[in-house]
């Protein structure tokens, strides 16, 4: 049967225009930043230099921040990760198996950071951090419970979105008839099927705290983005490269994703249904060949 496409579809022309625009938005602010980073100067031309100097690591010791930032990044964005999850999807299944009726108020709780400005999310935790810094010291890993804030909103999206794709009510029950446990039931039916938006989750939950610069700027702790300001002030060819590199990174991820979720929700054909055993040619014979009736005798019938 022929695949008719809904009335509302837009042209062919249209999705090429709508993809050269949005290519256009993407593509000449990073074709720009790779243009400001060939420049020679005040000499003119363009050189590659720089890029050299910063693949062959001719960087000198005024470069370190960079450095410092970025490990510090990494570092913010595994906590971050990790805190996200374990929080979350043990809430979400939890909501959604046993208490249905607290899911509102968790997505209005979920929701909400995205509508409070990073600045005033600052100014409420301030005094809270000036604590965290007596308890835990003035390192940079307690960044991670403000930007699991921040990324709040969007790991929510993507782990409701796939729980909400099956049936996690019907597989649990099913899985607690054939004797598993709770533990079993979430580690090996309910998160395998999760992994896609645990996936997402991180991945955007990763890009998000490699492009966050309010937070850690405004209570004086150096990552990624705070580093790249700083090093602008006396090159800012180099910090265009190291943001560009930062871009890529993030690009190849969002890719993965992709790749990924393509992968695990299949191809969008309808899979075949499997083929009923065959039988022996032999036994096919032998049930489809009409036996002999026995000859009627007369007087035989009793």
């Amino acid at each position: 049967m022929s695949h008719v496409p809904p009335a509302h579809a837009p042209k062919a022309a249209a999705r090429t225009v709508i993809l050269v625009l949005v290519g256009l938005v993407f593509a000449v602010p990073i074709l720009s930043m790779v243009e400001f980073t060939l420049r020679g100067g005040l000499a003119g031309g363009y050189t590659l230099d720089r890029w050299i100097a910063v693949f062959s690591g001719q960087l000198d010791a005024s470069y370190r921040p960079i450095w410092t930032g970025l490990a510090n990044s990494a570092l913010l964005a595994v906590i971050t990760v990790l805190l996200t999850l374990a929080i979350l999807v043990p809430t979400l299944i939890l909501v959604q198996l046993r208490f249905p009726f607290l899911r509102r108020a968790v997505e209005f709780l979920c929701l909400l950071p995205i509508s409070v400005p990073a600045i005033v999310l600052v100014v409420g935790l301030a005094p809270v951090y000036s604590v965290v810094a007596r308890i835990f010291g003035s390192g940079v890993w307690p960044l991670s419970f403000a930007y699991g804030i921040t990324v709040l909103p969007f790991a929510y999206r993507a782990i409701q979105s796939n729980l909400d794709a099956f049936d996690a009510k019907t597989l649990s029950e099913a899985a607690r008839s054939l004797g598993a446990g709770w533990i079993t039931v979430f580690l090996r039916v309910l998160l395998p099927s999760l992994r896609r938006g645990v996936l997402a989750a991180a991945i955007i939950a990763l890009a998000v705290v490699l492009g966050e610069y309010t937070i850690a700027s405004l209570l004086n702790r150096v990552n990624l983005q705070t580093a790249l300001v700083l090093i602008s002030k006396n090159d800012p060819f180099t910090a265009v490269i190291f943001a560009l590199l930062a871009l890529i990174f993030v690009g190849i991820l969002l890719f993965v994703l992709g790749r990924v979720g393509s992968g695990t929700a299949g191809s969008g054909r309808t899979p075949k249904p499997p083929r009923a055993a065959r039988r022996p040619r032999s036994a096919v014979a032998a049930a489809t060949t009409p036996t002999p009736s026995a000859p009627l005798v007369p007087g035989a019938s009793s």
